[in-house]
């Protein structure tokens, strides 16, 4: 790269002049490459005329820049057409280089607000807006047409009052946000499920305990394991556990002190805190018991990167601590343990692989950061552009 391709920072241009007012710079430059005709490639062109274009360039530091180029109204002698010489790095009709109409999208990608953009730059708010919407259409042409992730990651979150919640579908090899589509029941899905391209392929499909997407997941794709999520089906044993206690001792499920020691690991607490567990847990034999058998649940649970015949004898355990709590006639313990039972096979998997959707909820709590950033969505598509540029390993 030359020394005036440097300055202007495209190949291929010549700088003629720099001018500066102090807040300004003037860069005056021509096109050295070759000229030919847009629509027949010709090269037996005749001038009919020269005029002088300005675009907006990238700034100088804190001084803004216009390039002005030496622009020629040529006939093409081969197909007759006449048009105005084309420069690469500035679109026809464009009254701004596409690097400095880059560098403010980015900017405003980085969290910069379109106000201060607009501000800062000398332009105006509603045209950062388009510029960074031609930026997210750019990146997302750039991926049309990808298949189907191998590893993927079904969740759900919320997305407005009016429009309700919306499907997460994350690429969990690769730890990126594949697609977002409006809605979680089945009706809204499937319309998009039907089209999706590469389904044949996905091995492994990580859900949470929903009926809805285990439905859709084994109709849509039949080769994959569905995994269930370790955290959901943890979460689902405590809050389970926790009402029952409350139902035995309500006065002690009140404590924030026991609560604290009863969601704890054993392996985590502190011989104080050990000790005033287990004397608390005697003086409620029944409370001891059911706090025992959510300990060897979660146990269970927590398993991964287990053999087929690691599993086999992973099962007997599982079945028996189900039976104890269906048997244990308490309406949150039988609810406990019939969720489990249906959703053994997903568990089972859940045994052998250790993918999870802790990768999707990460992402989730960054859509809620764009929210809160664009003061809220109202055009659901709007959003979907944005989180597949900005949450699809794109920024």
């Amino acid at each position: 790269m030359t020394s005036d391709e440097a300055i202007v920072g495209l190949p291929g241009y010549k700088v003629t002049r720099i001018e500066s007012d102090g807040s300004r710079v003037r860069l005056h430059a021509s096109w050295t490459g070759p000229v030919s005709c847009p629509r027949c490639s010709g090269s037996r062109l005749r001038s009919k005329g020269v005029r002088t274009r300005t675009v907006r360039h990238e700034s100088w530091g804190q001084r803004r820049c216009d390039l002005l180029l030496e622009s020629r109204k040529w006939h093409c002698l081969d197909c007759g057409r006449y048009y105005w010489q084309r420069f690469p790095g500035v679109l026809p009709h464009r009254r701004a280089s596409e690097p400095f109409r880059r560098s403010v999208a980015v900017r405003h990608r980085d969290g910069i607000s379109r106000g201060r953009l607009a501000l800062s730059e000398g332009i105006g708010g509603a045209t950062v807006e388009r510029w960074f919407q031609d930026f997210l259409a750019r990146r997302l042409s750039e991926r049309k047409g990808a298949p189907c992730p191998k590893v993927l990651g079904i969740d759900e979150h919320f997305f407005s009052k009016r429009s309700g919640y919306a499907t997460t579908f994350c690429d969990l090899g690769k730890r990126r946000v594949f697609d977002v589509v409006l809605g979680r029941s089945e009706a809204s899905l499937e319309g998009y499920l039907s089209r999706m391209k590469g389904k044949e392929k996905v091995e492994v499909v990580c859900i949470d305990l929903s009926r809805t997407y285990r439905a859709l997941a084994k109709k849509h794709f039949p080769n994959a394991r569905i995994v269930a999520d370790r955290f959901h089906a943890v979460r689902l044993a405590n809050q389970q556990f926790l009402a029952c206690w409350k139902l035995l001792d309500p006065a002690g499920a009140r404590n924030r002190g026991l609560l604290s020691l009863m969601r704890r690991r054993p392996d985590k607490l502190s011989e104080e805190q050990r000790l005033k567990l287990e004397a608390y847990l005697e003086s409620f034999p029944a409370i001891g018991e059911l706090y025992r058998a959510k300990q060897n649940l979660h146990g269970l649970l927590a398993q991964k990167h287990r053999t087929r015949k690691q599993c086999r004898k992973l099962i007997p355990l599982f079945m028996k601590e189900i039976g104890f709590l269906r048997e244990s006639g308490l309406e949150p313990l039988v609810r406990l343990g019939e969720t489990p039972l249906e959703w053994a096979e997903e568990i089972v998997c859940m045994w052998r692989f250790a993918k999870n959707n802790g990768i999707t909820e990460g992402f989730h709590n960054k859509m809620e950061c764009l929210q809160r950033q664009a003061y809220g969505f109202r055009n659901f598509e709007n959003y979907r552009r944005r989180v597949r540029v900005l949450c699809g390993g794109e920024a």
